[in-house]
């Protein structure tokens, strides 16, 4: 009777030592994070994409002064929490990197086609990023409230869903497999779950995000474009319907969601 309530209670102690390991795992983390933000290399990004906004550029030589991200020409503060979102001008939803691509392409002339076949971190893809950055960083700290009132923004929302928990690939993986249950880790790594708003800062809400692992700045279309490489799916294209679809789900699913972006990732 003894040897049974001393092995008991020993493993009693050693699931209590695993899971106080796990935690501590966990909040290390967090430290590291919190310790990273104070001198997130995004706030270089930003300074970049401000001084973007406001450089003639392109065969036009413009700013992007007159762009309209969804509240009026030039208007800046505020427009990241109402993104994706349907833009009359181009009958579309369109989240803000290929909103800022279509401001491009039609007040400073640049070819959007061309920029969309740029690789991620090159050229004016690079600039559309920095950008992004600087257009977040406006709306930090506030609410997102995406539209739901046109029907091409419904639409966009229930092919997002749609596309969250399509599986295919060699994995058979979907957006799911990964963010659709509470509780789950990859490696070090929280997986939020994406189905419902996971809080305040995190998944859609955090991005874009400066990637500590690599040293790049990534946007969404970024992030999503990798999340497809990561299960062995083809590559999308950028500023495609599929991944501002999935920007929509997600996007609609963080109602309430404080934004963070730009944050700093692993």
């Amino acid at each position: 009777m003894i040897q049974k309530t001393a092995l008991g209670a020993a493993m009693l102690c050693a699931l209590a030592t695993s899971a106080l390991a796990q935690k501590t795992s966990v909040q290390s983390i967090e430290e590291y994070r919190a310790m990273l933000q104070d001198g997130n290399p995004a706030d270089l990004f930003e300074a970049k994409g401000e001084a973007l906004w406001k450089e003639s550029r392109g065969p036009k030589k413009a700013t992007l002064e007159k762009c309209d991200l969804g509240k009026g020409p030039g208007v800046v503060k505020g427009v990241f929490l109402e993104l994706p979102r349907f833009f009359a001008d181009t009958n579309q939803v369109q989240d803000l990197e290929s909103r800022l691509l279509t401001c491009m392409e039609t007040l400073q002339g640049f070819n959007a086609a061309e920029i969309a076949k740029t690789a991620f971190g090159k050229g004016e893809q690079n600039n559309i990023t920095a950008l992004a950055t600087w257009i977040a960083a406006e709306s930090k700290g506030g609410k997102f409230n995406l539209p739901q009132a046109h029907a091409k923004e419904r639409v966009s929302y229930e092919v997002g869903k749609r596309l969250f928990f399509q599986r295919g690939g060699p994995h058979d993986f979907s957006c799911a497999s990964c963010h659709g249950q509470e509780g789950t880790r990859i490696r070090l790594q929280d997986l939020p779950m994406l189905t419902k708003n996971p809080g305040d800062g995190v998944g859609f809400a955090a991005w874009p995000a400066y990637r500590v692992s690599n040293g790049q700045m990534w946007g969404m279309q970024q992030r999503l474009n990798d999340c497809y490489r990561q299960q062995r799916f083809p590559y999308p294209g950028f500023a495609s319907e599929v991944t501002i679809a999935l920007g929509t789900y997600l996007g609609v699913n963080s109602a309430g969601s404080v934004s963070v972006a730009p944050a700093i990732k692993r």
